[in-house]
């Protein structure tokens, strides 16, 4: 049942998304657009209602609730900026608005996604930590307490491949321009 939520969300996000922009912008009706915008976090509220519908009939905490609730903190984290991401895009295509621009700077941006991600991190933390303690079996909860491992390596992968590993060649060209210049 989680499993076919937490597809179902996916698929409610960005059909709830398009509607929002395809209001705004091809059919010019913003105020109808951002009412659709406004309602991305409901998408979110019913993936958590059903985790918790699930768990409070006595299903084992699984590695699809522990998947939800890192669905729901990368939700969290990264919704807004993904809509304002296609928004931009819309808005550009449909509305005769600015071309988007690139990120100036790739490590600033990675540092910013990285960010992001560290909020996901905390929210999907929050939300394993708090089902182990709804649920307060141990026995129950062993996934959930796998997910906070997982999650944690998820973080640790993406600081090393991310921004660690940009802001050490953005290093390396700053010292072999200099090198050039003397």
């Amino acid at each position: 049942m989680v499993i076919g939520f937490i597809i179902g969300c996916e698929i409610a996000f960005w059909i709830v998304l398009a509607a929002g922009l395809i209001l705004r912008y091809p059919l010019r009706l913003p105020r109808a657009g951002a009412v659709a915008l406004a309602a991305v976090p409901l998408v979110d509220l019913v993936l958590l209602i059903a985790c918790a519908v699930d768990l409070h009939g006595g299903a084992i905490a699984g590695s699809r609730h522990a998947l939800a609730a890192l669905y729901l903190g990368f939700s969290v984290a990264f919704a807004h900026s993904m809509v304002r991401w296609a928004d931009v895009r819309f808005a550009y295509h449909f509305a005769g608005g600015p071309k988007p621009a690139k990120p100036a700077d790739k490590r600033t941006h990675e540092w910013h996604l990285f960010g992001l991600a560290a909020i996901a991190w905390a929210v999907t933390v929050a939300l394993l930590g708090a089902g182990i303690w709804w649920i307060g079996d141990p026995a129950r909860t062993a996934a959930l307490k796998a997910g906070v491992g997982q999650v944690s390596m998820v973080l640790a992968i993406w600081f090393v491949t991310g921004p660690l590993l940009t802001s050490n060649k953005s290093g390396r060209k700053q010292s072999t321009s200099k090198m050039k210049r003397r």
